[in-house]
């Protein structure tokens, strides 16, 4: 009777797996030597999903319910060798289950600059991330692809896998999609539809469904940021070159402030010291008064033809020390002093 007793220990009469919520995505249930009990339950709960495998081969696949385990119900294992009589036909198997819940807040991004084609700039090369949710949809698939015969597989060790997917398949969304570069990274939406339709029948080859992909940045590497920068500049002010001329002004005024006061541009310190910077807010100013005003342009005319307005002699000698200083240093050629010179004793007349 004790004997009797210790094999029937040896017969499962229930299988049934609680998640843990540590990320598993196929678990083995425990046999241990064991066999299952012909007649056991199975219960599969919401969200789960259970494979029966027999020597390598998945012999029935259980959606969400409980099930009365026989022979009959697995047709496969009908040719399986029973046990004596008294055991009522007990037949060994692997079961694995499967959580078919959604796998959320996964994160892609691209770990370097990946290389596009673009009809606006030619080559471009671009960073983005994003996040990413997922779902098993077909667990015998994935078994046989994946997971195997491991006692457990998680979203971990899944997650290089899925990331390689989404950074092999980025170039070729974007090119498929058409759209621009610029018009990419103002619509992050169509960028990720566009990711979405590429990746969707490359994750259904190992039993996975996208569920969801969003693309929370696209942005350039520093450098091409730059030009970018300036090609919206210049985009803005379109072929006005007097607005060009204010764009160009305005980016050098900070670039001649920080060279005059940091007490290393000597060259750009003498120029602000001899009115280069007044000298530059005047162009600004007249090229926005011109506009602002169509008749400028006319008044600046007459203005010009006005008799220069004279100096005192302590401006002038003043000016001339700093161009002689300019000239000591090589910076003003002897040449470009005495037509500088001539010029400032004009304006003594």
């Amino acid at each position: 009777m004790a004997l009797m007793d210790f094999i029937k220990k040896q017969f499962i009469d229930i299988i049934q797996w609680t998640e843990t919520g540590d990320g598993t995505l196929a678990w083995r249930f425990p046999m241990q030597e064991m066999e299952i009990q012909n007649g056991a339950s199975l219960t599969v709960r919401e969200s789960q999903m259970a494979v029966f495998v027999n020597e390598g081969q998945v012999a029935d696949v259980f959606g969400p319910g409980m099930y009365k385990l026989t022979t009959q119900t697995l047709p496969v294992l009908t040719y399986l060798k029973n046990w004596d009589k008294l055991f009522e036909s007990p037949f060994k198997s692997d079961v694995y289950f499967f959580s078919t819940r959604q796998q959320v807040d996964q994160k892609w991004g691209t770990p370097q600059p990946i290389t596009i084609r673009d009809k606006d700039f030619g080559a471009v090369r671009l960073r983005a991330f994003g996040n990413y949710a997922f779902r098993i949809a077909d667990p015998k698939l994935f078994h046989t692809e994946i997971s195997g015969t491991r006692d457990t597989y998680t979203v971990a060790d899944l997650d290089g896998q899925l990331r390689g997917l989404v950074l092999q398949n980025i170039s070729t969304a974007i090119a498929a999609s058409g759209v621009p570069f610029l018009d990419l990274a103002a619509n992050q939406i169509e960028f990720a539809k566009a990711l979405a339709a590429q990746l969707n029948p490359e994750f259904a080859k190992i039993g996975i469904k996208l569920e969801t992909i969003t693309v929370q940045n696209v942005s350039l590497p520093e450098e091409l940021q730059k030009i970018l920068d300036q090609k919206i500049g210049m985009g803005m002010v379109g072929n006005d070159m007097g607005k060009f001329m204010q764009y160009q002004t305005a980016q050098a005024i900070p670039k001649f402030a920080e060279g005059s006061g940091n007490g290393g541009g000597g060259i750009a310190g003498d120029a602000m010291g001899l009115g280069a910077g007044v000298a530059l807010g005047q162009v600004l100013a007249q090229n926005l008064q011109q506009g602002l005003h169509p008749n400028a342009a006319a008044q600046a005319a007459v203005a010009a033809t006005a008799p220069a307005a004279t100096v005192s002699p302590n401006e002038v000698m003043a000016t001339l020390e700093k161009l002689g200083e300019l000239k000591t240093k090589g910076i003003l050629t002897q040449e470009e002093f005495d037509a500088k010179k001539a010029e400032l004793l004009k304006k003594l007349v």
